[in-house]
């Protein structure tokens, strides 16, 4: 037996409190999971995607009621409460666009598929989505 192979633990049983919490998924791993959270998002806030469509296309005036929202909110929902739920389905958007790129790739050329090439994709997914959605919620809250 290796060296490597006698300092890992092995889990047979795991303990949810106890060994879950210490487990360090690969960046491959993270990015899956959120390839699917981006996805849950997304089909979630379909029906307040059609809603912003309807509101923005309909008329001049009904563009202006839109604008209102995220500016004063509507009801008892505050503006700002609009602009992070849009703020999640860009972030939700770029993410699973991203890795959708990222899987098409690898389907593509099978040959150069390996574990460095995906943590180094991974971590490159997780950037630039990351650094889109900011730069874009930056201008959603008008920092710019």
């Amino acid at each position: 037996m290796t060296e490597l192979a006698k300092k890992r633990p092995e889990f047979r049983n795991i303990n949810l409190l106890k060994d879950v919490p210490t487990y360090r998924m690969p960046a491959a791993a993270v990015v899956s999971i959120l390839h699917r959270i981006s996805g849950i998002i997304m089909f979630v806030l379909l029906p307040f995607i059609v809603w912003m469509l309807d509101r923005s296309l309909t008329s001049e005036i009904s563009y202006d009621a839109f604008t209102a929202v995220f500016r004063a909110g509507a009801g008892f929902v505050p503006g700002w409460f609009f602009k992070l739920m849009v703020l999640a389905l860009i972030w939700a958007y770029l993410h699973h666009f991203i890795a959708g790129l990222r899987h098409l790739w690898m389907d593509l050329s099978h040959s150069s598929v390996n574990k460095e090439f995906g943590r180094k994709s991974a971590v490159t997914v997780l950037v630039i989505s990351v650094a889109l959605a900011l730069v874009l919620g930056a201008k959603l809250f008008g920092l710019y």
